[in-house]
């Protein structure tokens, strides 16, 4: 497994987001997920306080054990638990730390991140907040994610102004299917050396090669039904992702392997974050990083995704 920097860490190109744990996945099946992924050469696990209805983090708390050393958690904070108040204030931060290094059973996280801008807070308070947890080693750098480029720019200079720490990792959905970053978060973060970690990086599933045109869904997935599902589950979708496979099966590869491989090929990348229920999925997600993608076959990938709306 390649690694990849953020910050003053080494992180494996393929991330494991653990927002299934203690959701859909029992701790016994946690365990067999977190096992695989040490087993393949995971280091980077991604997590928050909110996921699994706090579970995730107690989860992962439970079953590294004697491996913290081998491993580096991510974790976020700011959004409401279970309907209480949240936020990116500096009294705020002191509790959430403090409640999530109890649940990960930790004397530091890694990578600590704010789950999503705060307006209600000057992001000078929140740095000083989290400036003052990396003094104390409770934490060892810090991220953002759903960040703008004008949000990690006033970012900076806070940091820059204040001479506190910075944030060194950025986390938004990007994938295949969703581009946005490429208008300039993507850019901003190979500017200022900031590393950029993809979530939903399989839109949902969609680029996992399970849905196909015109052969019934799947049951017992995410895009089975509902809203989601609608929205996702498009005619033009769902032609893209017959071009993609079309194309990664010429090159003697799967829809998966190309969406990840994409992904890094982006220099600003430094991990894919992607959940698994399955030891098979781990192992699969691990083999995926293994495709160098060419000028060419960037380009080509460019022309199958400009489809008629």
């Amino acid at each position: 497994m390649n690694m990849r920097a953020i910050g003053a860490l080494q992180v494996s190109v393929i991330g494991l987001g653990c927002n299934n744990f203690g959701g859909r996945m029992t701790l016994d099946e946690t365990a067999t997920v977190i096992d695989a992924a040490i087993d393949a050469g995971i280091n980077f696990f991604d997590t928050a306080d909110v996921y699994g209805g706090m579970k995730s983090e107690e989860f992962i708390g439970q079953l590294i054990g004697a491996r913290r050393e081998k491993v580096i958690i991510a974790s976020k904070f700011g959004l409401p638990i279970a309907g209480q108040s949240a936020g990116a204030s500096p009294a705020y931060i002191r509790s959430a730390v403090e409640a999530s290094l109890k649940r990960l059973n930790t004397d530091r996280i890694d990578l600590y991140q704010l789950h999503q801008p705060d307006s209600a807070v000057p992001i000078a308070e929140t740095l000083g907040a989290l400036n003052n947890l990396v003094q104390a080693g409770k934490v060892r750098e810090i991220g953002c994610s759903n960040f703008s480029v004008a949000q990690l720019r006033e970012a900076e200079s806070a940091s820059h102004a204040c001479g506190f720490v910075r944030f060194v990792s950025v986390q938004n959905d990007y994938s295949l299917l969703q581009r946005e970053p490429e208008a300039g978060v993507l850019a901003e973060c190979e500017r200022l050396q900031i590393g950029f970690l993809p979530y939903f990086p399989l839109a949902n599933g969609l680029l996992t090669g399970k849905y196909r045109k015109g052969q019934p869904l799947p049951e017992g997935t995410r895009l089975s039904k509902g809203i989601r599902a609608e929205e996702t589950l498009t005619p033009r979708n769902l032609d893209v992702v017959e071009a993609l496979i079309g194309f990664a099966q010429s090159r003697g590869h799967t829809l998966l392997e190309l969406a990840f491989s994409w992904l890094l090929a982006r220099p600003a990348v430094s991990s894919v974050i992607a959940g698994a229920t399955k030891p098979a999925q781990i192992y699969a997600n691990a083999a995926a990083a293994n495709w160098t993608l060419t000028p060419d076959d960037l380009a080509r990938v460019d022309t199958l995704l400009v489809q008629p709306a």
